[in-house]
This record gives structure tokens, sequence and C-alpha cells, in this order.
């Protein structure tokens, strides 16, 4: 297997219309020569290479951006890579796998319950610096108690499930997670992405850039995603929000899905389908309309969020805060990345122009496949 190549190649070769691209990059400076971002990156892949990446404003070319949950994808597609390999099954009970994890009900907890948010405890808490430890986490793992029957609801489970995503992995492969994505994924493939990395390994990490307050003007929410902005914290490696890497490592890992031969195709069409389709409760819950969740991943296809009207049902991946895009689409090939270091004192960019700049662009990067 050969790395993915970071040459870009002329767009019309892959079937990617270049005028297209062009008006989607030109939309992205905007955000920055408006003042709005103080830096972005912007990538396409399609068929296997990159048709397009640029780096714009105040940030180097290798640059790389902590993706919140924009994450998930990264998380879930390792984890469909043990699924794979025969080496776990969601219809599995976790706490065969953990059995620190079978207390208070749990025990009947499946694997594919965690993997799409229907566990049924979406809040159970493990803060920085206890999750450091791995003791501690199993020891919280023993003390979470179930908000709802499995299975019944929908709702983010905003960190508790990536810890024992995390987990069932090491469990199973023999190997801490970080390295397994590392050694397995992405040394393999050539991309520079990586979770949690140590203090020492992040001077290419975009530094945060609050855009609406000056810096000791707001207080961090420890639960909100300033919190990442301490280097400490991100180096403890929670694993639904610290992965790290380019808007060309993003774009070319959901392209490696496909093209690499790391992954069985019958693991990611398994992954990337609807898994749960129901009412989203919860501070993230959407009124308007149903979500629809593959494996760790959202299939939202045409709807007025992200991705977008422009791209198919089939679409799947994950936004994340304050505004960026990590999402494939399977049916045109295409995938796509929008990373940003400029945040709000929130943390999330719900402004008109933030959704304007996260759907509009969405939108014009899955309209540039040629018909």
């Amino acid at each position: 297997m050969a790395p993915m190549s970071r040459e870009l190649v002329d767009p019309a070769s892959v079937g990617v219309d270049p005028e297209k691209v062009a008006i989607l990059m030109r939309r992205a400076r905007l955000e920055v020569e408006s003042g709005r971002l103080p830096s972005c990156q912007v990538a396409l892949g399609k068929d296997g290479r990159l048709v397009a990446f640029e780096t714009i404003g105040d940030a180097l070319p290798e640059s790389r951006y902590i993706l919140q949950s924009a994450s998930r994808p990264v998380l879930a597609a390792t984890a469909w890579k043990v699924l794979g390999e025969g080496l776990l099954g969601i219809d599995e009970r976790v706490a065969d796998v953990i059995p620190e994890f079978g207390t208070n009900g749990k025990e009947v907890v499946t694997v594919g319950q965690v993997l799409t948010h229907t566990a049924g405890f979406p809040m159970a808490g493990l803060g920085y610096p206890k999750h450091k430890d791995r003791d501690a986490r199993l020891a919280a793992f023993s003390r979470w108690r179930l908000d709802w029957e499995p299975g019944s609801r929908l709702q983010y489970h905003v960190t508790s499930a990536g810890w024992v995503i995390k987990e069932l992995i090491e469990r199973r492969t023999g190997m801490l997670l970080r390295d397994y994505l590392r050694e397995k994924i992405a040394e393999p493939l050539g991309l520079t992405v990586d979770i949690g990395p140590p203090v020492e390994e992040q001077g290419n990490v975009a530094p945060y850039v609050c855009t609406d307050a000056k810096e000791g003007e707001f207080e961090i929410d420890p639960w909100g995603p300033w919190y990442l902005h301490d280097r400490e914290v991100l180096a403890a490696g929670e694993p639904s929000h610290t992965v790290v890497a380019t808007a060309a490592d993003i774009a070319l890992f959901f392209q490696a899905l496909y093209h690499s031969g790391l992954w069985s195709a019958e693991a990611v069409a398994e992954g990337s389908r609807v898994h749960v389709e129901m009412q989203m409760s919860g501070i993230f819950g959407r009124v308007d309309e149903q979500t629809k969740m593959g494996l760790f991943v959202e299939v939202p296809g045409t709807s007025a969020s992200p991705p977008g009207p422009t791209a198919s049902p089939s679409t799947f991946g994950m936004g994340g805060a304050p505004t960026q895009q990590a999402w494939c689409d399977p049916e045109t090939g295409l995938s796509y990345s929008f990373t940003t270091n400029g945040y709000p004192a929130t943390g999330y960019d719900r402004t008109r122009a933030g959704r304007n700049q996260a759907v509009l662009l969405s939108g014009l990067a899955f309209d540039c496949a040629i018909d």
C-alpha cells in the first residue's frame, strides 16, 4: 500500500470542476479578508487524490488544527477498522469487553449503542486531569449510571462515548489508541493525523484566537471548546475532540477509506450507513428534523445544515466547533474539510455569519463534482 499523495492534481482530471473549486476558495478567503477569521484551511479530495488545498491567513501551510467534534470521523474510522478485522462486534455488550463498565444497569449496553449515541449515559462525567489516568477512567465507568433505557433515545454522548470507544479499541488491539492510529493508519497513509499530541509535538498546532473578545475578558467553560486551548489538556487526548490535523489530512483520510486498502469495503459501508434515525435530544438537538447516525458519524445528507443540499443523502462525517467541517460523499467520491482557529468567546459560532459560512462553504464544496 502506497501513502496517500499530497500532490495536487488537476481537478478536471478526476471529475471536479476547477471553476467551482476557485469559487469555493475565493469564498473561504473572504472569511479571513473580512476579519472574521485569523486563518483557515480548505481541502477537497477525489478518487484517492488531493484536488485542492489552501492555507489562508495567519498560519503556515503545514499548520495543524484542533478538530473539536470534527475529530469523530477519525475515531469512527479507527473503530471501523477494528470492527472490519473481526476484533470487535457492534452487537457485543460493552461489559463483555470492559467488565468495569458493567454496573448500574449498563451491562446491557452494546458497542453499537455507544457508537450511535443511544447508549443512555450522554453526560457521564470524566474531566481533566482525572481522565489522564486509566485506573481513574475505569473507576468512573463503574460509577456511571443510565439516564434512560439504552436504545430509546438519541443524544450526543459528548465525551463519554469517546472514552468507552478508546478502551474498547485498546482492549481488543492490545495497543494504545494514539499508537494504533499512528502506527496502523496515519503513518502507512503518510498523514499527520494525531490524537492528543504531547505538548512538545504541538509546535505546528494553530493557537486559538478569540474573534469577539480579548483573551482574559471571558471565562473558559470546562465543558466548552476553549478548554482545549490549554496545551496540557489537549495532550491528555480526550478521544472525541483532540484530533489534530491539516484539512488536507482529513480530506485524504476520507479518501483512504475507499482507496488505500486499509479498510474493508464492508466495514466502511457498515460504518457510514444510517443505523439510527430519530429526534436528537439535549443541547445539540434539532427541532426541525430527524438526525441520522452511522457508527459515530452523522449521515445528514441533503439537510439544511452542513454538508448541505448539494451533498448526496449518503454523505457522512461531522462538524465541530467553531464551524469546522469533515465530510465525505460516497456517491460523488468527494471529501471536504474546513479547519480554523478563530473562536468566539462562547467557543461555538452560532451567529448568522457563522452558520452561513459553514453551510455555504460546504454547499460550494459538494457542488464541485462534475455530473
